[in-house]
This record gives C-alpha cells, sequence and structure tokens, in this order.
C-alpha cells in the first residue's frame, strides 16, 4: 500500500494548488480525480470553456455592430459554430494539459478514480473498470467542488432543458434561449447566444440580475445587456418548465401572480450550484455536513475529524475558483506547520459580460444596514479618453470609503477590463489604503483605471474629469 503525507481529492483550482503547495513544501502527496482530464469544473466545463466562448462571440458582435464605425469594412462575415466550438476544447485541452505538466513537475502521484474513504487514514480508488486501489494519507484535503442545481420540478434531459456544462457543447446556435437565473454563469452564457444572434429570456425570481452585489452594478449591467438585445423578467417565479420535443414551454408568475408563457427551443437551468460530495464516504468517517449541503469546518478549514480538511465549492463562501486556490494554498501551509490567513471579504466577484462587472468589499446596502458611515465616489466611464477611443463607454466605477479613515471599504465597477481593474482595489485595501491614497498615484493616461483614480478622488469631491 502507497503511503503519503497528503491526499488532495479533486484536482480542480483548490485541489491542484493545494497539491502543488504541498509538493512544494516536501510533503509527499497524491492528487485523486475521477474523470480523465484535470482541472474540474472551472477547467474543463466552467471558467476556462465558457471565456472562450464569451471571447469569441465578442469578436463576431464587435465585427457586426462596431467594425463600420472604425473604418473596416467587412462583407460575407459569417458565424462557424462548429469552429467556435472547436477552439474552445482545444482552450480546455492545453489548459488541462498544463495541469498534467504541473502534477509531474512537482512529482506529485495522480491516481484516477472516485475516492472513498474507508477510515480516516485509508482512502480507497475505485477505477472505471471497476478495479480498486487503496492508500494511506496522513492528512486528506477534500476538494470535490460543485455541481449545478435546479427546481425540484424541473427535469434536466440534458437536450432541451440544459445545465451549462451542455450550454458550452451546443451542435446549434439556440433561437430563444430561457435562461432561468440572472445569476453570473446565465448572464454569461445567455450573452455568448445572444451576441451569435439568439433571442434571450432571462428569468429571475428575485427583484434584480446578480443579486447580492451592489444595486448600482445591476441596474447599470441590466441596463447594458437591454441594450444588447437580451430580455429581462425579474421578480418571476417559474412554476414549470415542459419540454415538447424541439420546443421548451416555460411559464413563470410575476409578483401579482400573473403567468406568462414563455417558448424556446432550448432553456438553460441556472439558479446556482451545490456541493458535490457523492460517492467520498463520508459517512463512513462521521464528517458534518450542514443543511446546505456545503462541509463543515473551522476557521482552518478543518472538518470535525481533524486530519481531514475541505476547501472551494464544498465549504461555505464564494463558489470561485480564485477563492478555491487561495483555500488550497493557505489548508497547504497550514498543514506544513505555517499560519497563513485569508480575508474573505477581499476575495473579488467578477462577471464577465461586456462591459465586464466586478467588486470587493462590501456593498453600499451592506454598510447602511451595519450602520456603518462612509462616503461614496463615482466616476462614469464615458468620460474617460480611453473609453471613447475604444467605443466602450457603458458603465462606471462607485469607491466607499470610511467617512472618518477614508479607507477603502468597498468597490464596485462595471466597465471594459473591470475583471482585470478590480485587482488594483484588491491591493490596495489588503493595504487597508485610503481613497486619497489611490487619487495620489499616478495612472497611465489613456487608460481604463484612471477611472478608478477619478472615483477616488471623487469621494472627496475632488474628481478633474467630472
Amino acid at each position: 500500500m502507497n503511503t503519503y503525507d497528503v491526499a488532495v481529492i479533486g484536482s480542480g483550482p483548490g485541489g491542484y494548488v493545494a497539491a502543488i503547495r504541498c509538493a512544494q513544501l516536501g510533503l509527499k502527496t497524491v492528487i485523486i480525480e475521477k474523470y480523465n482530464t484535470l482541472g474540474g469544473t472551472c477547467l474543463n466545463v466552467g471558467c476556462i470553456p465558457s471565456k472562450a466562448l464569451l471571447d469569441s462571440s465578442h469578436h463576431y458582435y464587435d465585427a457586426t455592430k462596431h467594425f463600420k464605425t472604425h473604418g473596416i469594412d467587412v462583407k460575407g462575415l459569417a458565424i462557424n459554430f462548429k469552429q467556435m466550438i472547436v477552439r474552445k476544447n482545444e482552450v480546455v485541452a492545453q489548459t488541462s494539459g498544463g495541469i498534467n505538466y504541473l502534477m509531474d513537475k512537482n512529482n506529485i502521484d495522480l491516481l484516477q478514480g472516485v475516492g472513498s474513504f474507508k477510515d480516516a487514514t485509508h482512502i480507497i480508488i475505485t477505477k472505471e473498470d471497476g478495479s480498486s486501489e487503496e492508500i494511506e494519507a496522513t492528512k486528506t484535503i477534500i476538494a470535490t467542488g460543485s455541481k449545478p442545481s435546479t427546481l425540484p420540478f424541473i427535469e434536466i434531459d440534458k437536450k432541451r432543458v440544459i445545465t451549462s456544462t451542455e450550454a458550452l457543447s451546443l451542435n446549434e446556435i439556440p433561437k430563444h434561449l430561457i435562461v432561468i437565473g440572472g445569476g453570473v454563469i446565465g448572464l454569461e452564457l445567455g450573452s455568448v447566444y445572444s451576441r451569435l444572434g439568439s433571442q434571450v429570456s432571462v428569468i429571475e425570481y428575485m427583484p434584480t440580475i446578480t443579486p447580492g452585489m451592489d444595486a448600482m452594478l445591476s441596474k447599470e449591467l441590466q441596463k447594458s445587456l437591454k441594450k444588447q438585445g437580451i430580455k429581462f423578467f425579474t421578480s418571476h417565479k417559474v412554476t414549470s418548465v415542459v419540454n415538447n420535443g424541439d420546443e421548451v414551454v416555460v411559464t413563470a408568475d410575476n409578483k401579482k401572480g400573473v403567468p406568462t408563457e414563455f417558448k424556446g427551443d432550448y432553456t438553460l437551468i441556472s439558479v446556482g450550484r451545490k456541493p458535490y460530495t457523492k460517492g467520498l464516504g463520508l459517512e463512513n468517517i462521521g464528517i458534518k455536513i450542514s443543511e446546505r449541503g456545503q462541509i463543515e469546518t473551522n476557521e482552518h478549514l478543518q472538518t470535525n475529524v481533524s486530519n481531514i480538511y475541505a476547501i472551494g465549492d464544498v465549504v461555505k463562501g464564494a463558489m470561485l475558483a480564485h477563492k478555491a486556490e487561495e483555500e488550497g494554498t493557505m489548508v497547504a501551509e497550514i498543514i506544513a506547520g505555517q499560519k497563513p490567513h485569508i480575508d474573505y471579504n477581499l476575495i473579488p466577484g467578477v462577471v464577465y459580460t461586456w462591459p465586464e462587472v466586478a467588486c470587493v468589499g462590501k456593498t453600499e446596502e451592506q454598510l447602511k444596514q451595519a450602520g456603518v458611515n462612509y462616503k461614496a465616489g463615482s466616476f462614469a466611464m464615458r468620460a474617460l479618453g480611453r473609453a471613447r477611443a475604444s467605443m466602450d463607454i457603458d458603465g462606471q466605477i462607485k469607491v466607499l470609503a470610511d467617512a472618518e479613515t477614508d479607507e477603502i471599504l468597498g468597490v464596485h465597477m462595471i466597465g471594459a477590463r473591470a475583471a482585470d481593474m478590480i485587482a488594483e482595489a484588491v491591493i490596495a485595501m489588503e493595504f487597508r489604503a485610503s481613497s486619497e491614497d489611490i487619487a495620489r498615484s499616478s495612472h497611465a493616461h489613456p487608460t481604463y483605471t484612471e477611472a478608478f483614480k477619478e472615483a477616488c478622488l471623487a469621494v472627496n469631491n475632488r474628481a478633474i474629469h467630472s
């Protein structure tokens, strides 16, 4: 029987990063993955393939809507959707292959199969052919991620009623895509197909899309996507989804209880994700699970079984790849005797629509609810020379700062390259910068990041360009 210092179950961003950090710290490490490719949901059917399709569809949208204004005349423009999917698959394969390389580079053993606890230190790996192997591990990190959620009355057939996984590999562009759920995944995939010519209808139970984000972001994003042709039906409760073969009929009640019928050729169920712990054998070792199906842990991400840890989507908190990575690194270092930490308030959130949406820290609604005395500054992207040059004028940046100390408490941005720009805000807040610190830092001109500086100036009524 092979013995290890650390076994990691799951090779997504949390799992593979945890394995690499363990190996770097001199721990003999094995990673257990049930699928044939490494990288988990993120690399295979999540972050990476969706961004590949978002970029491809964005190119096509620009060519049809903006090239003429730029002085570029295009004739015979057409979508080769099959090639778009092929390119997406190539990006996934290259990225997953990179994880295999990193496993080899760091001398991490890889075992393919479903890992299940026999007891706290022994794991049985059942392979595809039915054979099994047992290993011993002093410590184990559970990083098995999540899978798409659904509603109790909806039957997902993976043909017409689909999840994000199927939406990434369709054989055709939908004529009418009905998206149930106005969160990140639904809006990103809705954007892909809207750009490619689909009619897209988004049905959201809550009064706003992207619930939980600052109200300004939700409002601005909906306004921008509406201009792009996406239709929104907020405060609508879905009551039935019926697949009639080549047509899906969705019924949803508005806030007055009046039903509306939607007919489309595809319906994307995008109502969130749930932790995936099936087959782990947690019952064999008595690991506690919450009512929401999450593995319960302490502040060190240690379960009630002291030598077993859990990270990423299977524990509480935002289901984000970069959050899982930070947790994987932290647990590896804790196992090695170090004392790392994570400030969960400073894990950024991003929506990869166009304009992009990004945020970190507290929302204005949260500060009001907590009774925090704050001040706010905003700056519109359309006031930037760089934004006008690129024709990306939608959006704004809002900075929230403590009214007394001026420390930045939250940053909320919507605009071109917001996904990249948010990193400056995260760094600023990690070092507890004031809005004046950013306002007095030189930002290259012309750039999109000047909007962050201007919003910080606006916190103290000093904005130059508005």
